[in-house]
């Protein structure tokens, strides 16, 4: 299965100007503040004027390249998700042996987990802004969602078995609600000496307990499909018996 490229090229302008070096390097040293602020997770709001001033340019520039927040939003996220491959998306590319599912469900979902660490306030604002409706930034939430669906419905059977789709989607939807809830920064604020390691087996035992449920339903897919392909050719040895 092939992920479609996600950074589309970018060749003029808001107002039509093709882009040079300079435009170019201008469009980058915007993208690249915006992803400076996002990266810190303590900092204020993230707005176009204050990317415009990390990036040393006049809020108007902003304009030319990015329209709105939503624009310049889907390009952090483009920029972002060509990281994904690498981050976690990979592991999902080879079968994982029956006998160590648990072991490759839980490596799985710390990568994933690491992901959503990483680029937490970048995600954040992804869901609250599809979920407020933006069209745009929902449309690409699903389209690049859609590869780790196919992909985890191939280790519980088929990428095109209807049940398969559905039960995936099911568990990456609360994989993606426990990531939204583990790397709030309010989420189980506790105090004291050890409060970021309780945080630490907190976040553990989470992961564990997903990882369990992961490795118990591909377990239980896997071995619905291959009674059902027993059971197709037990009757196709019967009907060619009778003929």
């Amino acid at each position: 299965m092939t992920v479609t490229p996600l950074t589309p090229a970018v060749s003029h302008n808001q107002v039509g100007q093709k882009l040079g070096r300079k435009g170019q390097e201008t469009r980058e040293r915007i993208l690249t503040a915006m992803l400076v602020l996002l990266g810190d997770r303590e900092g204020p709001p993230v707005t176009l004027s204050g990317v415009a001033k990390e990036a040393r340019v006049r809020p108007p520039n902003v304009y030319l390249y990015f329209p709105d927040m939503g624009d310049l939003l889907l390009a952090a996220l483009r920029r972002v998700m060509e990281t994904a491959e690498a981050a976690y998306l990979g592991q999902l590319r080879h079968r994982w042996p029956d006998d160590a599912l648990h072991d490759c469900s839980y490596a799985f979902l710390q990568a994933y987990y690491a992901f959503w660490a990483k680029h937490a306030r970048l995600l954040h604002m992804r869901n609250a802004m599809s979920e407020a409706g933006d069209l745009r930034v929902l449309r690409y939430r699903n389209d690049v969602t859609l590869p780790l669906i196919r992909l985890l419905a191939d280790q519980l059977g088929q990428a095109e078995d209807a049940n398969d789709i559905a039960i995936a989607s099911v568990l990456i939807t609360g994989l993606e609600r426990v990531a939204t809830v583990v790397t709030n920064p309010q989420f189980g604020i506790i105090t004291g000496a050890s409060a970021e390691a309780d945080q630490r087996d907190r976040v553990r035992g989470l992961i564990e307990a997903e990882a369990e449920v992961l490795s118990v339903v591909i377990a239980h897919r896997r071995s619905h499909a291959r009674e059902t392909q027993q059971a197709d050719s037990s009757a196709i040895g019967r009907g060619a018996g009778a003929r």
